[in-house]
């Protein structure tokens, strides 16, 4: 019972960084912790993370920056380490600008074997290259158990590895990105949100918005829906008599985005200056984020690559009715298990998706009461991290007791 009380250390990236995970891990670790008042949940970052519990020390300049790493999960003594994983996160680059491959990240699971491992890997594609499919052979048989985000992810993993003549893992569990069940405003809020955040003031703002919200990257695509804008509210506003307006909302990331970030914000303004839509500059963090989603009456999340769990999480967390490309790997599996919001495959289907979303009250009101559903029987953060705490015991069991942990495949 005494090792039952050490910590839990968590490894990933973290607040401030501006990074999806960092988010991730900052949101997950408040629900572990109330989960398990007994306990200490403690994060080792990467050197640009900060906070009480944190330890800064992973720093990708060097080779064998997971040495110091698993000298500190030595010292802290964990009851089970709960690592986040994304190849980006630790990737060490030589002088060359030549990757390892993730290799250190194997070295650390190798350092840190004596302690129970859970990994939880943010990317795992249905098709996956030699690479991708090696490493995460390897992560897995390192790891005492994995979380995939998906059902889809584990079926496919297991034809992915049947076709290469390997043994499919058995260790890995299926645990929902978590979403918050404290971010819901009723319809007689909504005005004063918008004033809380400077939105009552811009001219001609519409009672009614379409939502493009978020980090502002090459692969999210706001420019689909912004070049077909003009011709959709003009055919809402001559199908419900009211005027909609396009709400484009947040922040470039990444400099490498820049030349994306000016044009799709040069075709926003274009619009606002006919009276069609608004751009809203602000860092998608924290309680803004929501309260940004919350005004509009659905969202459009248009992504060419599969970068938006976080996103669709907060969507999730309000209720709010959306709109999706497909087939798009999670944004897909979540759609249609949730039953909350449309996809589309072609520019057409998404002119299409957005009128029908904008005409039809009652479809909007139907979508976000599947929304909620869903959200508080599967996704809600309360229930993911119990189903932490159900992958810790069995990490800590199998390594109390050596064994291999094998659990059903999906199909």
């Amino acid at each position: 019972m005494k090792d039952r009380n050490r910590p839990i250390v968590m490894i990933s990236s973290y607040p401030p960084r501006l990074c999806g995970i960092a988010t991730f891990c900052e949101e997950a670790r408040e629900f572990i912790q109330k989960n398990n008042p007994g306990k200490e949940v403690i994060v080792i970052s990467h050197t640009d993370g900060a906070g009480e519990g944190v330890f800064p020390i992973i720093d990708l300049s060097k080779r064998n920056w997971w040495k110091g790493v698993a000298e500190k999960i030595k010292e802290l003594k964990p009851y089970v380490v709960h690592i986040e994983h994304e190849y980006g996160l630790y990737e060490y680059c030589d002088e060359r600008g030549i990757g390892d491959g993730n290799e250190g990240f194997l070295r650390l699971l190798e350092a840190i074997g004596d302690f129970p491992i859970v990994v939880e890997p943010h990317t795992i594609h249905g098709r996956m290259r030699d690479f991708e499919a090696d490493f995460v052979y390897k992560m897995c048989q390192m790891s005492d158990v994995v979380l995939f985000k998906c059902h889809y992810q584990k079926w496919r993993l297991d034809w992915s590895f049947s076709g290469r003549g390997w043994k499919t893992p058995l260790n890995i569990m299926v645990v929902p990105h978590g979403a918050r069940t404290d971010k819901r405003w009723g319809p007689e809020e909504i005005p004063k949100l918008k004033e809380e955040i400077g939105l009552s003031s811009l001219p001609h703002i519409g009672e009614h918005l379409v939502g493009l919200v978020g980090w502002i990257q090459a692969n999210k695509r706001w420019d689909i829906l912004t070049s077909m804008w003009e011709e959709i509210a003009l055919i809402i506003e001559k199908e419900t008599g009211k005027h909609w307006d396009l709400l484009a909302a947040g922040a470039m990331r990444d400099i490498n985005d820049l030349k994306e970030y000016e044009r799709y914000r040069a075709e926003v303004e274009f619009l606002s200056k006919k009276g069609l839509a608004h751009y809203y500059e602000f860092i998608p963090r924290g309680d803004i984020y929501y309260k940004v989603m919350a005004v509009c009456d659905f969202i459009v999340i248009p992504s060419t690559d599969e970068t938006q769990s976080g996103t669709l999480a907060r969507v999730i967390a309000l209720n709010k009715p959306f709109i999706t490309t497909a087939p798009m790997e999670g944004l897909t599996a979540q759609t249609l298990e949730s039953e909350g919001g449309l996809l589309f495959t072609t520019k057409e289907m998404l002119k299409k998706n957005v009128i029908k979303l904008a005409c039809d009250e009652k479809l909007r009101f139907n979508l976000g009461e599947n929304l909620k559903r869903y959200l508080e029987n599967v996704v809600a953060w309360e229930k993911v991290a119990k189903q932490y705490d159900e992958a810790y015991e069995l990490a800590y069991e199998a390594k109390k007791k050596g064994t291999k942990i094998e659990l059903p495949l999906e199909f």
